[in-house]
């Protein structure tokens, strides 16, 4: 098929890419002549493990290509998707401006029989306006479906490879024919079944909002679990594991930290209980999960200023993981930001890391923080350090690593991603979520900490201090946890 989508944000490129190599002419669409650019160059605008990989190989097929002429590639095309950014506005309500803007160019070109598809998030009744807008742009009817997307960042490629279903809301049998046909392939070489979900696209949108908002919910709940069971002694990684082992519960989504978890949560939350108002109607458990999210960004700056006494004045801080979860640059609704913004109000001197995000948060705070490639380096005379997202390559930092670089043996876990049992045999106060801090007895002399096996140690003049070179690997030191004599 001849396929035009209109969006090359997480979205529009990942399905774009994916509806490439299935076989059909795919050509992606953006106003921004330098993000077309450095598509056709093979520079990404996002980070997504495995699409780089993805688009390169659907245009080196010769399927699979860039333009900024929107009404051109919707000439040609038998399915126009668009796929666009529906950001919230000033009220909370979805902003739908970029939609209807895409939708009015594409009824200026869109042959007869070609089907609009509405693949970005949308508020329930978005589909029949977007209907009425080409119809009265084109002076005649045009098909248009809604075909959510259940894409996670992180893991948009295999989500898109092995969904778990895929929802189609249309109005007739011609229009769900087509896009069955288009999915066949997907649907036949996925690795689990994958329903195919025939509704009217009024239901279609509000499935997608009520999905994200039932994830959101648990994830609230249990932040909110967390927090009463470190008010109350109770550890939330056993209450967990306690109330998970339930097949009517599971594990999915059900992990204290910082925050949702998601970059999309907190918008779609907020679209719904806008459109609940716009009915007369108050949704008060989503209200609820709002406030809830909301409240738990201040969870770890709250035991970082406890710790400090609220005196971070001059106070060199460590904050590893920028982007709101791993295996993404997006730091939309990062907790870390939240952090950021208290801890250099405060005085304190920042440093962070983060595998992808470091250019995008560069672009919010400038030279007010210090930024390094090498985790180690942004450890480097500590006071603290902060994890603000579970990257891979932070969840084995072995605490006599740390210590070898940090001037205080201070570690506040927003992930609660570490190994806590190794820090409570180490001379560390370790800070986590849901749990009772485990705190030193008293703090041993730096120089009383062994050194690890297999570090060559250096001294340097800008620093007195012992340090190991830059990003030694943990899992190549091959060394148990090793305790000061006593």
């Amino acid at each position: 098929m001849k396929i035009t989508v209109v969006g090359t944000g997480y979205v529009g490129l990942v399905t774009g890419a994916i509806f490439a190599i299935q076989g059909n002419d795919v050509i992606c669409v953006d106003l921004d002549d330098a993000k077309i650019e450095d598509l056709k160059r093979g520079k990404l605008p996002i980070y997504e493990p495995g699409l780089e990989e993805m688009v390169e190989l659907g245009v080196n097929q010769g399927c699979l290509y860039f333009t900024t002429d929107l009404k051109a590639a919707a000439a040609e095309s038998e399915l126009v998707f668009i796929a666009v950014g529906t950001p919230q506005n000033e009220l909370g309500a979805a902003n739908l401006d970029d939609l209807i803007a895409a939708a009015e160019s594409v009824a200026d070109a869109i042959p007869k029989g070609a089907i609009v598809v509405i693949k970005s998030s949308v508020p329930v009744g978005t589909n029949a306006k977007i209907a009425k807008v080409i119809e009265d742009r084109s002076g005649r009817r045009v098909d248009v479906a809604n075909n959510p997307e259940f894409l996670k960042e992180g893991t948009a490629i295999d989500d898109c490879l092995n969904p778990d279903r895929i929802v189609l809301g249309v109005r007739n049998k011609r229009v769900g024919d087509v896009l069955q046909k288009l999915y066949a392939p997907l649907v036949a070489s996925a690795q689990r079944p994958c329903p195919v979900l025939v509704m009217d696209p009024e239901s279609a949108e509000m499935t997608k909002y009520a999905a994200n908002c039932m994830l959101a919910l648990k994830i609230s709940f249990i932040n909110e679990v967390a927090n009463l069971c470190e008010s109350l002694g109770a550890d939330v990684e056993r209450v967990r594991e306690g109330i998970s082992s339930d097949r009517r519960i599971g594990r999915e989504f059900f992990k204290p930290g910082a925050s949702s978890g998601e970059s999309c949560f907190p918008k779609d939350v907020r679209a719904l209980i806008s459109q609940a108002n716009a009915v007369g109607l108050e949704a008060k458990m989503l209200i609820a999960v709002d406030d809830a999210n909301e409240r738990q960004k201040q969870v770890v700056p709250r035991k970082v200023f406890g710790h400090f006494e609220g005196d971070l004045q001059g106070k060199r801080i460590a904050v590893w993981g920028l982007a709101f979860k791993p295996a993404t640059d997006d730091i939309r609704e990062a907790p870390a930001l939240t952090l950021i913004e208290q801890l250099i109000a405060s005085g304190a001197e920042v440093h962070v890391h983060d595998p992808e995000a470091i250019e995008n948060v560069r672009n919010v705070f400038g030279d007010a923080i210090v930024y390094h490639n090498d985790k180690y380096q942004a450890l480097k005379n500590s006071q603290a350090l902060i994890v603000m997202t579970d990257w891979q390559e932070y969840i084995g930092a072995d605490p006599s690593v740390l210590r070898w670089h940090m001037q205080d043996p201070v570690v506040f876990d927003g992930r609660n991603c570490l190994n806590r049992e190794w820090f409570e045999f180490s001379s560390f106060t370790y800070y986590s979520v849901g749990q009772a801090p485990v705190r030193f007895v008293r703090d041993w002399p730096k120089h009383s900490v062994q050194k690890p096996l297999g570090i060559p140690l250096t001294t340097t003049a800008e620093s007195p201090m012992t340090t190991v070179p830059e990003s030694p690997r943990t899992d190549q030191l091959n060394f148990p946890v090793l305790l000061p004599c006593a």
